[in-house]
């Protein structure tokens, strides 16, 4: 919207574009054209007045479809008056129903002085209060103790939050990143707008006593950042991280450094492969039959989804044939085998589907109390599960993908056999014509290392 005048010093400054610009017109006409064929048609009978592109430019923002580029200084303010001037010409007024039931997402969950958890929700509809209880993730529920909501740029301390606005929540201990709560608006639906990393290591801490306080420290940095994923192996007691490269790690090294004050080193970064199904499998253990000690029934059928749909778990038998906590118990413990699969790795798209179901009901021996060698509990079915998962998952067998990253590159055309001579499967698959000078686009695949699974890795 602009260029930079004396970037890097304190008499920097940001120079928008004006209309009589007949760079910025052309550049701009180029750019919303790809989104409006009247325009497009407009422009090739007659010339399209700098009203009717900025016009365009306005919806064509509100849309997400453009996304206008604003320069500041941080140091000396400048570009800001520029940039507030924009927010309110490009970008859409928020709105809603404070009337309404309550709807909203969480974008930002930091730590208070106490170590409380300090949510930032945006309200799309309705109004929340203090001492009002919220549902979100898997039935999850918070009491909200305190508000702040956002005025003229700070918080301040208010007894309610109200829709189109954005607030501070506290009470919500279990809330994450990404958690909503109410009928969120389709547009407002929590989406991945970045590629999830395909990189990961273990964390070993300097001291034996330091391993609470890296967990500890860990968990608050995931929270700030869900797509480290933060996971702990039990067995053999580590904590790993995904990473995207050498950079990311440390940053985090510095940062546990800086903030918590722990020494940390890193194991070598290895790549994350996934499994999928590739076909379907099924098995059963029945109560009471069978080597195994569980009083449960477990059937449980697994099969192939599409790529990017991740794990589902369906019920093909009757909710209320046992405790509700029963089922949870399977499905719950369904996930958190599939972290690992035939061949070591996190299965993913799939489908498990559960087929049979049975318990033993709460019974003891005369004038006793409840006796668990009698009656079906919550560890039998976490017991059972893994072995029938297990055994279905072999049967419909799995095939290891190895991370593969598609990106597009853009190039004048003069330069093309140039920029990719050797990479495998890039192709030119568009010529683009822009300021005055043609350029062709690829699309290419690269896989930036190789799965140790030698003869059984997949690209995808």
């Amino acid at each position: 919207m602009g260029r930079a005048a004396g970037p890097g010093s304190r008499d920097a400054r940001f120079i928008p574009y004006e209309a009589h610009d007949p760079g910025f017109g052309a550049r701009l006409l180029d750019v919303l054209t790809e989104h409006d064929e009247e325009l497009l048609a407009a422009y090739v009978k007659d010339t399209v007045s700098y009203g009717r592109l900025r016009t365009a430019l306005v919806e064509q923002t509100r849309q997400a479809l453009v996304h206008p580029v604003f320069f500041g200084s941080a140091t000396t303010g400048a570009g800001v008056p520029e940039l507030i001037a924009g927010i309110k010409e490009l970008l859409p007024a928020a709105e809603g129903d404070p009337d309404g039931p309550v709807s909203g997402t969480v974008f930002k969950v930091e730590r208070g002085p106490a170590g409380e958890k300090i949510a930032y929700a945006r309200l799309f509809s309705g109004t929340v209060r203090t001492r009002d209880r919220l549902l979100f993730r898997d039935g999850e529920e918070g009491k909200v103790t305190a508000i702040s909501v956002f005025d003229q740029g700070s918080a301040v301390r208010e007894a309610s939050v109200a829709a189109g606005r954005i607030g501070k929540l506290w009470g919500l201990a279990e809330i994450r990143i990404g958690d909503t709560f109410g009928e969120v608006p389709k547009a407002a639906e929590p989406s991945r707008h970045f590629s999830p990393p395909t990189l990961e290591t273990v964390v070993v801490p300097g001291g034996r006593s330091d391993g609470g306080a890296l967990h500890l420290a860990l968990t608050q940095l995931a929270e700030q950042d869900p797509l480290i994923n933060m996971r702990q192996d039990e067995i053999r007691r580590e904590i790993s991280l995904s990473l995207y490269g050498e950079v990311q790690k440390e940053v985090i090294q510095a940062t546990l450094a800086d903030a918590f004050g722990l020494d940390v080193t890193f194991r070598e970064t290895t790549p994350i492969c996934v499994e999928r199904p590739v076909g379907t499998g099924a098995a059963v253990e029945f109560n009471g039959k069978g080597p195994h000690p569980f009083l449960a029934t477990v059937g449980l059928r697994v099969e192939a989804a599409p790529v990017g749909s991740g794990v589902e778990f369906r019920l093909e038998v009757e909710l209320g044939a046992m405790p509700y906590a029963f089922f949870k118990a399977v499905e719950d413990t369904v996930r958190e085998t599939l972290g690992q699969g035939i061949h070591g790795w996190r299965v993913t798209d799939c489908t498990v589907t559960m087929t049979h179901s049975g318990y033993s009901p709460r019974q003891s021996h005369a004038h006793q109390g409840f006796d668990k060698s009698m009656s079906s509990t919550g560890a039998d079915f976490r017991g059972l599960t893994p072995l029938v998962l297990m055994d279905a998952l072999r049967q419909a067998g799995t095939r290891v993908h190895e991370p593969l990253h598609r990106f597009g590159l853009e190039a004048p055309r003069t330069r093309w056999e140039r920029c990719c001579p050797s990479w495998p499967g890039c192709a030119p698959w568009c010529v683009r014509r822009g300021c005055g000078r043609p350029s062709v686009c690829w699309r290419v695949w690269f896989r930036r290392r190789t799965c140790m699974n030698s003869g059984r890795c997949c690209r995808g």
